[in-house]
């Protein structure tokens, strides 16, 4: 039988634990749905440095379901190999000064599309030396080749070196189809079956937002991967965030380009923020680090934060700051497919990524906040349609 004195310490434990228990209760992140878009599954760019082609894969398969023209796994390989063909010419054109890499932007697949259309992935699988995605010895082997060529060992560049480059290419990715079947073995070939969806990659543009650059007129943006030197529309940031909630809640999806070596984004707790307060842990960068991580290193890097946290009042002049000290940089696309909010009424982006839909529990997906993108953001791909009137009439569209 307990005393007095024992019950009444007894009744004192259990007056303190059921605030405690109420706390507990009320952490982690709770989200609420705005909206959500029809997408496509997660796919898995694995080792290899085709975020770009992934992210931007998705983002036309979406508009294809959003345009009631079906659901289209494309193949996010074709459009690389295509790329490597006009990356490997300019660098070889421009004496090796042009950048040579793996990386890329979504116009990239967009040029790819205008010139050669797209086709389904069981069509072009690009496993021809792997079974999976794995680009290292391939990316390896295409620099040394092309430095070789750019060096003029016979006095001159040869006339035959895009034939062995291109053969290189067949090896390790494939040849690239000509034609092939689709609907009850209908013969068709790249260019016939993408106009027989109506798609058409004219409609979309390309948004910035930095101010060492004029606002409301297309700029050229001094990032490596923008190899080709193409051009994006430049709005101040409010005018792009405006453009991406407004696209998203019109049932457009948004390709995003951007920097996930912010301490704030951890992919395995689907989250990227913004917090006022400096944190330890960081994943860092792309595909390429997270697969130096073991499967334990991954699970232990977890954020110190596990509810809703005041994030950072994002400027224009923080977002320029950033990128001029190379703070935030291009190293990672994604696929914007959804807005939800947290249960203090922050809203943040149904991030798409490609590192499989096994990579988190959040089925390959994060909740990127406003307060990141707003500082995080290179460029965004949209349909012209998404963009709001007010705000394209002062682009010109």
């Amino acid at each position: 039988m307990k005393t007095p004195t024992q019950l009444l310490s007894l009744l004192l434990l259990i007056t303190l634990w059921m605030p405690l228990q109420a706390q507990d209760q009320e952490k982690g992140f709770k989200f609420t749905t705005i909206t959500d878009i029809k997408t496509t599954p997660v796919k898995d760019q694995f080792k290899s440095g085709t975020c770009w082609s992934f992210a931007t894969t998705s983002f036309v398969e979406t508009e294809l379901i959003r345009m009631n023209k079906g659901e289209f796994i494309l193949s996010p390989i074709y459009f690389v190999r295509y790329a490597y063909e006009s990356k490997a010419d300019k660098y070889v054109r421009r004496n090796g000064t042009a950048n040579f890499g793996e990386g890329g932007q979504a116009h990239d697949v967009f040029n790819v599309i205008r010139e050669h259309g797209f086709v389904p992935e069981d069509v072009y699988t690009g496993f021809a030396a792997e079974n999976n995605h794995i680009h290292g010895e391939l990316d390896a082997e295409l620099k040394a080749y092309i430095d070789v060529v750019k060096a003029k060992k016979n006095g001159s560049i040869s006339e035959v070196w895009k034939n062995t480059f291109n053969a290189m290419l067949d090896i390790y990715l494939g040849k690239l189809p000509t034609t092939f079947s689709v609907n009850n073995n209908k013969k068709v070939d790249p260019i016939s079956f993408t106009k027989s969806t109506g798609f058409n990659p004219d409609d979309y543009v390309e948004i910035t937002s930095y101010s060492h650059v004029p606002f409301y007129r297309q700029v050229m943006i001094d990032i490596p991967d923008n190899w080709s030197q193409d051009r994006y529309y430049n709005l101040p940031i409010d005018e792009m965030m405006e453009v991406i909630k407004s696209a998203l809640k019109n049932g457009y999806s948004v390709c995003w380009d951007g920097d996930v070596s912010d301490k704030g984004f951890s992919h395995s707790n689907g989250l990227a923020i913004a917090p006022e307060k400096d944190i330890n842990s960081m994943e860092g960068t792309e595909r390429a680090r997270w697969e130096k991580l073991s499967e334990k290193e991954r699970m232990s890097q977890l954020f110190s934060f596990t509810s809703p946290v005041p994030e950072k009042k994002v400027t224009q002049e923080m977002r320029q700051k950033a990128f001029d000290t190379q703070q935030t940089t291009d190293d990672h696309l994604m696929h914007f497919t959804g807005m939800v909010s947290d249960q203090n009424g922050t809203i943040y982006f149904k991030t798409k990524n490609s590192w499989n839909s096994n990579s988190n529990k959040l089925g390959g997906y994060l909740n990127m906040s406003e307060a990141y993108t707003r500082i995080n953001t290179i460029a965004i791909m949209v349909h012209k349609n998404a963009i709001p009137k007010e705000i394209a009439k002062k682009l010109g569209l």
